[in-house]
Parts: structure tokens; sequence; C-alpha cells
């Protein structure tokens, strides 16, 4: 490998690690917040499925989004999943 070749993939792996460290701060500044996911926006698997925006009804208590933390119950949604009957 010839030096331009190393500065180059240096340069791209600090870019690289430089991006996953902010994305985990982003992630850090953000919490689950179930109840309060509208119709088809919810952030991910719940309720049987396994995949974001698969919710089916607005406001479902067993479905969430990501949200700024502490702002859950200010949206009057939950931090915890609610638990299903039965």
């Amino acid at each position: 490998m010839n030096t331009r070749n190393l500065v180059i993939t240096t340069a791209i792996g600090g870019l690289l690690a430089l991006g996953a460290a902010g994305a985990q701060a982003a992630d850090a500044a953000k919490e689950k917040c179930y109840g309060v996911a509208m119709a088809g926006q919810n952030d991910c698997a719940a309720n049987g499925h396994s995949c974001a925006g698969q919710a089916k009804a607005d406001k479902d208590p067993g479905e969430w989004k990501n949200v700024e933390k502490g702002k859950c119950a200010e949206m009057g949604g939950s931090t915890t999943p609610a638990k299903k009957d039965g």
C-alpha cells in the first residue's frame, strides 16, 4: 500500500469513527416513549410486529417512539411499555 492510499484510508476511518460517536451521543439524548406514536409512525418492533411504521392505532400504549430525554411524560406517554392483560 502506498503512502497516499494509507492517508486516504486513515482519513476515511477517522470520519467513520466520528460519525459513529455522534450517532451514539444523539441516541443517548433520546428515550423510548410508549403511547405517543401515531398509527404507522412507531420507531421499532412492538405488539407482535418486527418493524418501524407498523403501529395500527394512534397512541397505542404498547408502541413506542424515540423522543427527547425527559419529554415523554409531557407528551402523555410512559417510559415503560403497557402490561398485557391476561
